[in-house]
């Protein structure tokens, strides 16, 4: 009791307060994401791996490898998916490119054909400055990795590319001449691209180009003059032609060069 004679109140009992919830305890770093490839993606990313090194290398001097070390992975994964080796895996690569190359000439079929084959070469010559080595080694053949298949891919590509050349010239069923006339010029346009690369990339790639346009067109116009069905395909084409386009220039210059030998006119 205190002086006044009162009890003094009780002391009150502390009540506990709730603990706060204590703070998330921070995250590890994050590692760089990662996922595994499907079979498709792996397969397609040692693809990729391999024309990058057969485009500026020769076939025989790539080994598995460098392919292995360009892709990141081990040697034994390259096997994994390429069990049949080197060959197996240029095979491959040589059927991807083969793509890209067929595509080249898939031009649409409007607007003058000199048009249509200067694209169509942009996107062919294109692919050969990228892929140098490789595509002299394809072409020359002779590699150790080449096979039967292989060579079957590369003539592949050269009667697809016809195909869509006479395609542009809207002739389905081609007599012997006009369809010798197209493949001599696919083989004109390797043989072009292969001494191309020999010279240094040597005329500036839209002067052989334009070149080999004419080339084209000087083939059709001769080949006209001594086949029936060369000559209807080659009106309608030129019909299509603009008097200050390729055609026109070259038969200025063509004309130029003939007059001066009067004696053949």
């Amino acid at each position: 009791m205190n002086g006044s004679g009162t009890a003094s109140a009780a002391p009150t009992p502390a009540v506990p307060t709730p603990e706060a919830p204590a703070a998330p305890a921070p995250a590890p770093a994050a590692r760089g994401a990662y996922r595994r490839l499907s079979v498709a993606e792996r397969r397609a990313q040692l693809i990729t791996a391999a024309l990058t090194l057969f485009g500026h290398r020769a076939p025989e001097d790539v080994s598995l490898d460098d392919v292995a070390a360009a892709a990141k992975v081990s040697r034994p994964l390259v096997y994994r998916y390429f069990p049949g080796g080197k060959p197996q895996l240029y095979e491959a690569a040589l059927r991807s490119a083969a793509d890209d190359l067929e595509q080249c000439f898939a031009e649409p079929q409007t607007g003058p054909v000199t048009g249509r084959l200067a694209a169509a070469l942009d996107r062919y010559l294109a692919f050969v400055d990228g892929h140098d080595a490789g595509f002299s080694a394809l072409l020359q053949g002779g590699s150790v990795v080449e096979t039967s298949r292989t060579g079957a891919i590369v003539d592949e590509v050269r009667r697809t590319a016809a195909e869509q050349v006479l395609a542009h010239l809207e002739v389905a069923e081609p007599g012997p001449r006009l369809r010798m006339m197209v493949r001599t010029w696919i083989s004109a346009v390797e043989a072009a691209s292969l001494i191309w690369l020999d010279e240094g990339k040597q005329p500036p790639v839209e002067e052989l180009r334009d070149w080999l346009v004419d080339h084209f067109m000087a083939l059709l116009t001769v080949t006209a003059a001594s086949d029936p069905q060369t000559a209807t395909a080659a009106r309608a084409a030129l019909a299509l032609e603009r008097p200050d386009g390729p055609v026109g220039q070259l038969g200025r210059r063509v004309l130029e060069v003939v007059a001066d030998a009067e004696h053949l006119l």
